[in-house]
């Protein structure tokens, strides 16, 4: 029965921000003898959410923590992502986005408390779960997540340079970190093992930069062979569920394996995953405020996963796998560029109901007594039509001249070329013998999507998702030019098939004959300055790179210019960037997000810079529109 395992009614617990004891020293403790937190030696409850600062722009983070404080929230949960401070071996950033230093100290600013995940996997459905691509360049092939010595080595390395910027910014060195996860999820039994040998290393890896001045913890799912293959020992173990699981069962699987302390829900969905071509998820308001009553009333301290989840900006987001027994019989799905996962905050930072609705209940149960004002949507604006030129297509040969180009006589991966994401042209000579014919051209192991060109023109798409990598090909018996453009949707962010390679991984055959060798060219799309200086032509085919600009008008009120979306309806899929700044991938051919997020930061008074990468077929009238409203279920 719920009464048998109810701790106290709805908490009633006031929290401020105190940063002494009665010692005089700050401090953050469990208290296994009442299953409670002592901050500071009192009682202490936290109602956290989620937010990464690296799916919002830098000049919004105040806002947003400003948002949740004003919820009525004491704490924000956030991911440490590997792949963005570490792009390649030993090259470090933690500028601009990347500055957790600093998205941390406005959280203390603002006096809300952290609680940091570092991994080193995150998995927060990021291209290959946040850990960076190098990894599967290894050779001899490294096994991630595991006692593997060579992952273990990376893993030491890079730690080494994250976890000392943590420690001054611990609650008892007099900063505002009180607990620091450990992996993430680690028990799931999609993985196929539970290296305890591994997790163990992680924690005394952690604990001999930060020693116990912040409490380790783990989380995972509502199952007891998760929660004890992922449990570590003297590690804190938590568990997460949606609003529509019986907390009961789940914090009894979470007591089988910690006895005693106190309850956690440390991924309380708010909303779900969302996958291009599939209807978004939907999660109801009344069902999480609901949920949110049982929880209090266990005196449990949870997190909302997500309060705020922005935007999969450039080609970060990643991919999942339904069923079958291998990367290549499973049923591959990419997921979104927005990460607004029918969060409170919506990806504009807006609040909506579950916003509302939380914030009612965390006043009612006195949990909350901050003035702070309710938040009201910003304003947003429609900036028009923008004219779009051809500049040049990917095929011709000036920006071929601009990129790397690698020859082989079987095709590479992109780990194998260097290349993280963004596409790869891969091209070969046809043999000829003088005789027509129709034949079938196979790719084997394609990963992800293919467009396939004879002597520059469009034959088709292959797909793993659909799998479908063969066509016929009608060969004149000429030496025919085969070309392959071949785009990374983002690697596996889950589960077993986490090492998912991208590119053509195995021989192209066209009838019973292996082709080769191989030219591969690489686009990154991670840069379209060359473009400022070229000129229009009039005759440019898809796959192409487009050019427009637009007006921000001047206005002395604002500080900044305003959010707006970018409609590219009429276009087909592709790549936007604005002024310079990748702001993701849309495919409004299959939704269901039609608009992208493009946030005022971004942008500036006067002229501003569109480029959209088309793959497929532009616009009949080659125009797109920003628009003040978001299409996110097209």
């Amino acid at each position: 029965m719920r009464s048998a395992i109810l701790i106290s009614a709805i908490c009633s617990l006031t929290v401020d921000f105190v940063h002494t004891s009665a010692d005089g020293l700050p401090s953050f403790e469990i208290d296994y003898d009442n299953n409670r937190f002592l901050k500071d030696g009192q009682a202490f409850q936290y109602v956290s959410g989620s937010m990464h600062y690296f799916r919002v722009p830098r000049a919004d983070w105040r806002n947003r923590i400003q948002k949740m404080k004003a919820a009525g929230l004491n704490a924000i949960s956030f991911y440490i992502e590997w792949s963005t401070h570490e792009p390649e071996p030993g090259i470090y950033n933690f500028r601009g986005n990347a500055d957790f230093e600093y998205f941390i100290q406005l959280m203390r600013e603002e006096e809300m408390l952290a609680l940091i995940r570092i991994g080193p996997f995150i998995q927060a459905e990021r291209d290959f779960g946040g850990l960076p691509y190098w990894l599967l360049k290894i050779k001899p092939r490294v096994n991630v997540r595991t006692s593997d010595p060579t992952f273990k080595k990376y893993v030491k390395k890079w730690f080494s340079v994250l976890l000392p910027k943590l420690v001054p910014h611990l609650y008892e060195n007099g900063g505002n970190i009180i607990m620091i996860q450990i992996e993430n999820e680690y028990g799931h039994n999609e993985l196929g093992f539970c290296d305890k040998k591994y997790t163990t290393w992680l924690r005394d890896t952690v604990q001999s930069f930060i020693g116990y001045r912040a409490i380790l913890y783990t989380t995972d799912e509502c199952d007891i062979n998760y929660q004890r293959c992922g449990s570590i020992p003297k590690v804190y173990t938590t568990v997460d569920f949606s609003p529509l699981s019986d907390e009961v069962e789940c914090f009894g699987y979470m007591r089988q394996v910690e006895k005693r302390g106190p309850l956690i829900n440390s991924e309380f969905y708010t909303g779900w995953i969302a996958f291009w071509g599939q209807p978004r998820p939907p999660r109801n308001a009344q069902d999480i405020v609901t949920m949110m009553k049982r929880v209090m009333a266990y005196n449990a301290s949870f997190n909302f996963l997500m309060f705020h989840g922005g935007t999969n900006f450039g080609l970060t987001s990643g991919g999942t796998f339904v069923g079958g027994s291998s990367l290549d019989t499973a049923v591959y799905m990419p997921q979104l560029t927005t990460y607004d996962f029918t969060s409170p905050l919506d990806e504009a930072g807006d609040p909506t109901e579950k916003y509302f609705e939380i914030q009612r209940v965390l006043r009612e149960a006195n949990f909350s007594k901050n003035t702070i004002p309710t938040p009201k949507p910003s304003l947003k604006y429609s900036y028009g039509t923008v004219n779009m030129l051809p500049v040049t297509g990917l095929l011709d040969q000036v920006p071929r001249n601009l990129f790397t180009t690698v020859t082989n006589q079987k095709p590479l991966s992109f780990e194998d070329i260097d290349m993280n994401q963004g596409l790869v042209l891969y091209e070969t000579v046809l043999p000829g013998n003088g005789t027509a014919a129709r034949l079938p051209l196979t790719i084997n192991l394609l990963r992800d999507r293919a467009i396939i060109f004879l002597d520059h023109a469009k034959l088709g798409t292959m797909s793993r998702s659909g799998f479908n990598t063969t066509m016929d090909l009608l060969v004149t018996g000429s030496k025919q030019k085969l070309s392959i453009l071949v785009e990374n949707q983002g690697r596996c962010s889950n589960g077993k098939f986490i090492e998912d390679r991208k590119g053509i991984l195995a021989d192209v055959t066209l009838g019973n004959q292996t082709l080769g060798p191989w030219s591969m060219t690489r686009y990154p799309l991670n840069d379209t300055s060359w473009l400022t200086d070229m000129d229009v032509l009039p005759d440019v085919r898809t796959p192409a790179f487009y050019r427009g600009v637009f007006v921000v008008p001047e206005d002395g009120v604002r500080e900044k210019p305003l959010d707006t979306f970018l409609d590219p309806s009429g276009w087909t899929k592709g790549v936007a960037f604005v002024n310079g700044f990748n702001v993701g991938r849309y495919w409004p051919a299959v939704g269901p997000q039609i608009t992208l997020y493009v946030p005022g930061a971004l942008l500036v008074r006067g002229l501003n810079t569109l480029v959209l990468v088309e793959l497929e077929e532009a616009a009949e009238d080659l125009t797109v529109k920003f628009v003040d409203k978001h299409r996110l279920d097209g």
